[in-house]
């Protein structure tokens, strides 16, 4: 039997390609429920992620999944409105013409960001095609040297740094440039005329996660079950144990969890830190924008807004309007962290009043809030170095293996897509594909 650690995506990915090639799999997840962070809430209509979620075009191996599954019908490409919040005004930032005609920046900082964009290296009057192809050669470049240097001052204080702050907050200084260009070859597809085409699962990807579940079969899955010891013998794993004293057989685990969990277990240190979130679900009555994403380049409580019912139709939700409100935290210490759930929507609201002087808090309905303590990597300078590899037969013992968020997958950007990636590499090594 292979033992998984965490029914996240990852785990549940890797059970279900494991049991595909005739292995017996458990699941063994320490909270009373699956998902991680793709968990939903409920609202009048279809489930809502409490984390916001989206695909890109670049994203292949979470669609073929949903195909296996019987849910290819179902994954939606639309159109994912982005706008830009400065001194006061939105600007959107879609279409050629709308960022030709962003106020903020000359024509010749628009030449030089797009030049990059298409990955095109123009320092010296001399188009290069080649600069951007290795990420590995700018690992070890802070993300504003080489952004000033790539494109311009005055992009890189109008644009980079406002998305930095929101991003990675105190910690901006520590990002590589590697993570930058990985994060703008992540990006899909764009429609000409109408903006940067995403994917969404109708129903929420909630559904992608259920039939995970029914494909591994509830019965594999063990929840509320943590485990506290990973046994070996000779080398090689030979059992674990669960937090009643149970004892399993394994002939491998897969620990598709935090590194935290990771060392706890085996001993294997991982250096990569981790931030958390505080991100609250917004349902009302009105409207607050006509985008979907907003970036924010203001001294805001919150690094962006993102109406999914911009994105997503409200009917398919009882009518809401439903706004993600988020922000990213390096510290425990940090104030949003601190507060309960009243102070974290007097905070959002306040917020979202003081940009939109006009929003009206009596269309609020509701406020959820969810928090997690390690939502996404800080992506420093080497940060591949210390990617966990997933196969640690070297590091810890035969038949141990990793597909958490600090693999290689989840890289230059954390994603279920990612998660799925790295539970199908790891079961792909234990097959030895």
């Amino acid at each position: 039997m292979i033992g998984v650690v965490g029914g996240g995506v990852a785990g549940l990915a890797a059970a279900y390609r494991l049991q595909q090639r005739g292995h017996e799999v458990r699941v063994f997840e320490a909270s009373e429920d699956v998902g991680g962070l793709a968990a939903v809430y409920e609202t009048d209509g279809d489930p809502i992620e409490k984390f916001y979620h989206h695909l890109s075009k670049s994203e292949e191996t979470i669609v073929e999944l949903a195909e296996e599954l019987g849910l290819g019908e179902d994954v939606e490409w639309r159109i994912g409105k982005n706008a830009y919040y400065v001194d006061g005004v939105v600007h959107p930032m879609d279409k050629p013409w709308e960022i030709l005609s962003f106020p903020h920046w000359s024509l010749y900082d628009k030449f030089r960001l797009g030049m990059l964009t298409l990955d095109i290296d123009v320092r010296g009057g001399i188009p290069s095609f080649d600069t951007y192809e290795r990420l590995e050669d700018f690992e070890d470049v802070p993300v504003e040297q080489f952004a000033r240097e790539h494109t311009t001052q005055n992009v890189y204080e109008t644009f980079f740094e406002p998305l930095l702050d929101a991003k990675f907050g105190s910690r901006k200084a520590d990002v590589s440039a590697a993570w930058l260009l990985g994060r703008i070859k992540f990006r899909g597809e764009r429609d000409l005329f109408k903006g940067e085409i995403l994917g969404y699962l109708d129903g929420g990807f909630g559904r992608l996660l259920d039939a995970l579940v029914e494909a591994v079969g509830r019965e594999n899955i063990e929840t509320g079950t943590r485990v506290t010891d990973i046994q070996t013998d000779d080398g090689a794993v030979s059992g674990l144990t669960t937090d009643g004293e149970t004892d399993h057989d394994v002939d491998g685990v897969v620990v598709a969890a935090m590194p935290d969990v990771l060392e706890e277990l085996t001993g294997y240190p991982c250096d990569i830190d981790f931030q958390g979130t505080v991100c609250s679900v917004i349902s009302m009555d009105e409207p607050l924008m006509d985008t979907y994403w907003l970036n924010i380049a203001d001294e805001a409580p919150f690094g962006a807004l993102i109406e999914h019912t911009n994105f997503v139709e409200r009917e398919r939700y009882g009518g809401d309007h439903l706004l993600y409100v988020a922000r990213y935290i390096q510290s425990p210490e940090e104030d949003v962290w601190q507060q309960d759930d009243d102070e974290v929507r007097e905070t959002w609201l306040s917020g979202i009043e003081s940009l939109f002087p006009e929003f009206d808090r009596g269309s609020v309905n509701w406020v959820k809030t969810a928090r997690n303590p390690r939502t996404a990597p800080v992506y420093e300078r080497g940060y591949q170095d210390m990617v966990v590899p997933y196969d640690l037969s070297a590091e810890v013992a035969d038949g141990v293996y990793y597909a958490g968020m600090a693999s290689e997958a989840q890289y230059p950007e954390r994603s279920l897509n990612g998660g799925i990636v790295a539970g199908y590499e790891v079961a792909d090594r234990i097959d030895g594909v």
